[in-house]
């Protein structure tokens, strides 16, 4: 594409008078990619020092502080914007990280991208977002864009064991690769975790404590982190001595219809369970609109816990007791392995497990009389 730029010795122009905007340069040619070389041309300095001070990159000769600023300011004028595939090229970091979520209509995952996108900007990257379904052709796809785009490192969020294909492939990545919420068994890919058997043990616990020994439990498909919530309440209620009744454990969809639907049938029981430990905050929340429906007062009729500790948990009515997800701590953990320390995310010894802490709220009380 020819350049609209005139020389500036033909004109007598300085460099910077005689560099033709961007917008205008639009108006006549259609959409321009700014590159370094417009910005030495508008700066008057070679494209070398310009790719120096745009890339951090050490240099013999010091540049002056007044070129750096010129360059600086150039750049945002123009508005440059650096190709993380040509820098991929070079072997540079291309400051994109890649995050692969399970279900990205879920709260809890919706509030740990965030989570990723907040600590990555903090060391100047870009996520670059996708989500795996449960489909194996989707992450196949998805594992292929992410490679195109020369990701500097990739984060899972959720559990995609059910995917062997995804996980063959991130496991002879060529970049590091950390998974959270994938449960805390030790797997080839490195994990942060959280310790889910001492949550689902403090709300037994805290149930306990009140009184209840009709105890049922509500968990989602039997991956990752739901599975072991759900082994920890079988444990707990063998060891309290307790008989694990017929139906008390109900599996389902993880969303708010999965757990109304899972409430209604236990409450068809003939024996009904005086408290409810829902594997997760959104199932809990359709339980408490399913008690609600069924003019059952929570938590005078029926106890109510979740874990998680979504945003939307302290809001219900009542406000949910649940377990809080130390979702911060993990994702700095899983961000500083991939990025600041990229030997760590590749040592298989390297799976931290994090503690989770309850949150008494108003769904929980002692069983009715």
């Amino acid at each position: 594409m020819a350049r609209a730029v005139r020389p500036a010795r033909a004109t007598g122009q300085s460099p910077a008078a005689a560099f033709v905007s961007p917008s205008a340069r639009r108006a006549s040619e259609g959409p321009t990619i700014i590159t370094m070389r417009d910005v030495a041309t508008a700066t008057g300095v070679s494209q070398s020092t310009v790719s120096r001070v745009l890339s951090g990159a050490p240099t013999v000769v010091p540049i002056a502080p007044q070129t750096r600023e010129r360059v600086v300011a150039a750049a945002l004028r123009l508005g440059y914007r650096p190709n993380p595939l040509a820098r991929g090229l070079r072997g540079l970091p291309t400051m994109l990280l890649g995050v692969i979520v399970r279900e990205i209509t879920d709260p809890f995952f919706a509030g740990a991208v965030e989570a990723v996108s907040a600590e990555a900007g903090q060391r100047g990257y870009n996520v670059v977002l996708g989500t795996a379904h449960a489909r194996a052709d989707e992450a196949i796809a998805l594992w292929g864009v992410l490679e195109a785009r020369h990701c500097d490192a990739i984060v899972l969020l959720g559990d995609m064991s059910d995917q062997p294909r995804l996980i063959e492939d991130l496991r002879t990545a060529h970049v590091p690769v950390v998974a959270l919420w994938e449960g805390s068994r030790p797997t080839e890919i490195t994990s942060v975790s959280v310790n889910n058997r001492a949550g689902i043990d403090a709300i037994m616990g805290h149930l306990a404590a009140l009184g209840h020994r009709r105890i049922a439990f509500v968990g989602g498909r039997r991956l990752g982190d739901i599975a072991e919530r759900e082994e920890a309440f079988v444990d707990a209620i063998t060891r309290s001595g307790e008989p694990l009744r017929k139906g008390y454990v109900r599996e389902t969809t993880n969303n708010p219809a999965g757990g109304r639907e899972a409430l209604r049938a236990l409450l068809r029981l003939a024996e009904r369970p005086t408290a409810v430990v829902f594997a997760t905050d959104v199932l809990a929340i359709g339980g408490l609109h399913e008690a609600h429906a069924q003019d059952l007062r929570v938590p005078r009729d029926l106890s109510v816990t979740g874990f998680d500790d979504i945003a939307q948990a302290a809001y219900t009515v009542p406000a949910l007791t649940t377990m809080h997800m130390p979702v911060q701590e993990m994702v700095a953990a899983a961000v500083a392995m991939v990025i600041d320390d990229k030997s760590g995310a590749r040592s298989q010894e390297s799976h931290p497990i994090l503690e989770p802490s309850l949150v008494v709220r108003d769904s929980t009380a002692a069983p009715p009389p």
